[in-house]
Formats: structure tokens, sequence, C-alpha cells
């Protein structure tokens, strides 16, 4: 396994600035692979705010805006009255569940029962009133909606479990309500949908031999990843030191840390899938799916309908 000398949490967190959404009233999407439509007018963002000032952290970009407008627009323009709802997890999300439940309790919605993604999005939907239902097999969810680390341009295919999990939280609870759900909405900022993509995919494997399915993996992108286990604390290296993180269901956290664009997110899963160890990773390919893009001007938001996008996710 080849070692770096920083680290992993470092590494995919970085992100090269995308160019900026045009400034117009009505934005035609334009891509070489036709596969995603702008279906959206933009939203203008509060004139309060500091145009200018470069998009150094996504994060707080997407902060602003969801603040803002990100909420009504998921929660007023995709939920309805009676829908069964996937919560996610994140700072966008944790406000539309804010904003969800205040639409409960003054009728705007009836109804409606959230299941969560995480311990974080079930103990804000219990602060905010949304009644819950846990996850199982057989749930039939309308609708979900979660922040995501990145969207690859193109395809709306995404990456999450990048931050370091807090609590009981779980990529496979995440990601069984997001593929569970009729229809997907991701919340980035603009820095985040991206045509080049960086940084990180995590990985879940069995403890038992992790080593052997990590040094599988690094073969497999050998020259263009790096293999970190996951550290429950600190820095503590490739190997994840004495006390490597360990989820709720017992799974180690490999962390494959590109250090050239990633070429495709469909076929790092796909290649994934196929490694012995492998329970499962933070790659998201769902359709129907839209995003909501964050910017200092305003939101936008694509999807993944037009008969190219499907049989992109298919391939």
């Amino acid at each position: 396994m080849a070692l770096i000398s920083t680290s992993p949490s470092s590494l995919s967190s970085s992100s090269s600035s995308s160019a900026a959404i045009p400034h117009r009233s009505f934005i035609t999407f334009k891509n070489n692979n036709n596969k995603v439509r702008m279906n959206k007018t933009m939203i203008r963002g509060s004139s309060s705010g500091d145009s200018s000032r470069a998009l150094s952290n996504g994060s707080s970009v997407l902060f602003r805006a969801a603040k803002h407008t990100v909420t009504f627009l998921i929660v007023d323009t995709y939920i309805t009255s009676g829908m069964v709802v996937g919560l996610g997890s994140g700072q966008a999300s944790a406000m539309a569940i804010e904003y969800m439940g205040r639409q409960l309790r003054a009728g705007a919605l009836k109804d409606v029962i959230g299941i969560p993604t995480s311990v974080a999005s079930a103990n804000e939907a219990a602060v905010a009133g949304i009644p819950l239902d846990q996850y199982q097999d057989t749930s039939q969810i309308d609708f979900a909606f979660d922040d995501a680390d990145i969207i690859e341009e193109g395809t709306l295919v995404a990456v999450i479990g990048r931050q370091q999990p807090k609590g009981d939280e779980s990529i496979i609870q995440e990601k069984s309500v997001l593929n569970a759900a009729n229809k997907l909405v991701f919340m980035v900022s603009e820095n985040q949908y991206k045509g080049v993509l960086d940084g990180s995919v995590p990985v879940l494997v069995q403890p038992v031999n992790w080593m052997e399915t990590a040094e599988e993996i690094d073969d497999l992108f050998i020259g263009d990843a790096e293999v970190w286990r996951r550290a429950s604390i600190g820095l503590a290296g490739p190997l994840g030191g004495d006390f490597p993180l360990v989820t709720k269901e017992g799974h180690h956290v490999l962390d494959i840390i590109f250090t050239s664009p990633i070429p495709s997110l469909a076929k790092v899963a796909e290649s994934l899938d196929k490694i012995d160890g492998v329970v499962d990773h933070g790659v998201v390919s769902k359709f129907p799916c839209a995003v909501v893009i964050a910017s200092e001007s305003g939101l936008s938001t694509v999807d993944n309908l037009s008969a190219n996008a499907a049989e992109g996710l298919q391939s």
C-alpha cells in the first residue's frame, strides 16, 4: 500500500473552483454528453452578501443560500401532504427539516412521515415535531433530500460519507433511504458540482482481512489513488493507528484518496462492488434525481430525467 504524508481529511476536502453558473433568469445547461438538463429558473440570492467574494468555502456558501431559499424550494416544491419523506443529513438538510416542521405546525403540510438517514436527522426531526418511522427493507418512500459531498456533472452521481461520522451514523442507512425513494434531491454548493472530480470515496469493508481488501483496492487504482483506513480519533496514518473507526454495523472505513482526477464515479462503484470484503461505499447513483446548486448569485436546479441521462446511469 502506498503512503502519503498528509492526512486523508485534508485531501478529501480539497477541490478546484468550477465555472460560475451564468447569471440570468433561465439557464440552458450544456455538456458534451447531453445527459443533464437545467429545468428551473434561477432564484436570486440575498443582495446583502458580497457577490464578488470567491467561493473559498463551499459549505458556507450552501449554508447562507440554504438559510434563505434552499429549504423553501425543497419543501414547497417537492413535498406534499401524506408523503413519506427521507430526511437527509447535513447543514442544508437540517434547515429543510426545521422548515418542514414549521409547515406541519402551521397546517400547510399534513400527515407527513419522516424516515431519517442518520441519528442527527432523527434528532432534528424530533425537535421540529415531524412524526418518524424507521427505515425497513419494505419501506415505501415518496421523496428524499440530502446533502452531498460532491456531484458528478453530467450524470448526477454523488459521493456521501467523506465527513467523519458522529455517533451511530451509517452510510448504509443513508444510502438505503436514498435508494428507496421514488425521487431524490441533493443539495450542494456550486463548487461541489463538478465535471472533473477529485477528493476521496469512502468504502466500508469487513474488519477481518481488511488489509487484503485495502491492497486489492490499492491495486485497482494504482498510480491514481492512495488507500487509508479511517481513524476514530486524531491523525493515525494510512493504517488507522490503534483506534480505527468502526461503524455501528461493525465495519471499517477505507478512504480512497484520488491523486488524479476521478474518471467516472459509476465505474469506480462498479469496480468496488466486485471486490471481496467490500460491504458498501459512498457512491450514490439514483434515477430519477435532481440537484439544487447554491451559488453567490442564487440557486439553480438540474435533473437527470432525460432519456440519455437514464442510459448513462444504467451503463
